[in-house]
């Protein structure tokens, strides 16, 4: 008599509709198997990010990928297996990444098979929950400040938002470069931020940051709307504004044109050499990751309504295997 298999489950948070958090739910689903090029990794954690709840609302990812799927871009994990043609990485390598980004990855999950070089080793030092939050926020900063505006020694840097997840790492990753970092934060949050290594900072709650700031040269934007056109007026000829956000009709690129410097939208990309720089300043001690808030994977519906309350300082992880 012929034995049937049982192929392999996991356990996941999905979602069949679009809507609030309460759509996420707990579910038992297949395992995913690497392809060539791929790695199957066992999640340890998974970083919760603002487009995870902008998707959940939308409930379409941009390709069109429909209902049901699986958030979740951010992973920390173990290396389960590899598929034909992985040299970079063998069973039970610990590595980080932010995979397929802007597709779908579906983090948060036990499992996520994915393209190798969308990941890099785990920095050392790190546990699995800290390094869950860095990828997707570290490379955000990383490729703002570097591979976009080309941050050098002695430059101004203006940081919107200098306590969230991307600006935080951004004000580390601006210091490292050797700029003058300027933050806009909320007063409380102002001493984190000095640790941090901001020079200067503003409470936008009290004081106009555009009548307080000048001769930038260049501006990190994750606030959009009217601070796209008030960051214009801190900039020095030839500065740029990055930012993080989807431009709309708002977004200055005509008139930034008409000062003499440049606004830019900027989308995160998988990056392995830019996650082994990012390790590379974990491990130097220049780079530190703060996490708010830990949540099993099935409280994933509680850490998005924390993260959608925009209260949080520094990220949002979701611990998938304690």
């Amino acid at each position: 008599m012929s034995q049937t298999t049982t192929a392999p489950t996991m356990r996941a948070v999905s979602q069949d509709a679009a809507g609030g958090p309460d759509v996420l739910k707990a579910v038992e689903t297949a395992r995913p198997e690497p392809g060539r090029g791929e790695i199957l990794v066992r999640v340890h954690a998974a970083g919760v990010n603002p487009v995870d709840w902008k998707l959940r609302n939308r409930g379409e990812f941009a390709d069109g990928t429909p209902l049901p799927f699986t958030l979740g871009f951010d992973v920390s994990g173990v290396v389960e297996e590899t598929g034909d043609g992985v040299t970079l990485f063998r069973p039970g390598d610990e590595v980080f990444g932010m995979p397929r980004f802007p597709h779908r990855a579906g983090a948060y999950a036990e499992y996520v098979a994915a393209p190798a070089r969308h990941f890099a080793h785990r920095p050392r030092g790190l546990t699995h929950i800290q390094a869950g939050a860095l990828p997707l926020a570290s490379l955000t900063a990383w490729q703002a400040l570097v591979d976009t505006a080309n941050v050098r020694p002695g430059q101004r840097v203006l940081i919107h938002a200098a306590a969230g997840g991307v600006g935080h790492l951004a004000v580390q990753i601006a210091k490292a470069r050797g700029a003058h970092v300027i933050g806009t934060a909320s007063a409380g949050k102002h001493d984190l931020l000095r640790s941090l290594g901001a020079d200067e900072l503003v409470d936008y709650r009290a004081q106009d940051f555009a009548a307080a700031v000048r001769d930038v040269d260049v501006v990190v934007d994750a606030v959009g709307g009217a601070n796209w056109s008030r960051s214009l007026r801190t900039l020095r000829p030839g500065g740029t504004l990055v930012s993080i956000l989807p431009p709309d009709d708002t977004f200055p690129r005509a008139e930034a044109e008409t000062a003499g410097v440049r606004a830019v939208f900027m989308l995160v990309e998988p990056d392995h050499q830019g996650l082994r720089e990012i390790a590379a300043l974990v491990e130097s001690g220049r780079l530190r990751v703060i996490v708010d808030a830990v949540f099993p994977l099935a409280e994933a519906a509680a850490a998005h309504t924390l993260g959608e309350a925009g209260r949080t300082t520094g990220k949002i992880v979701l611990s998938v295997r304690p």
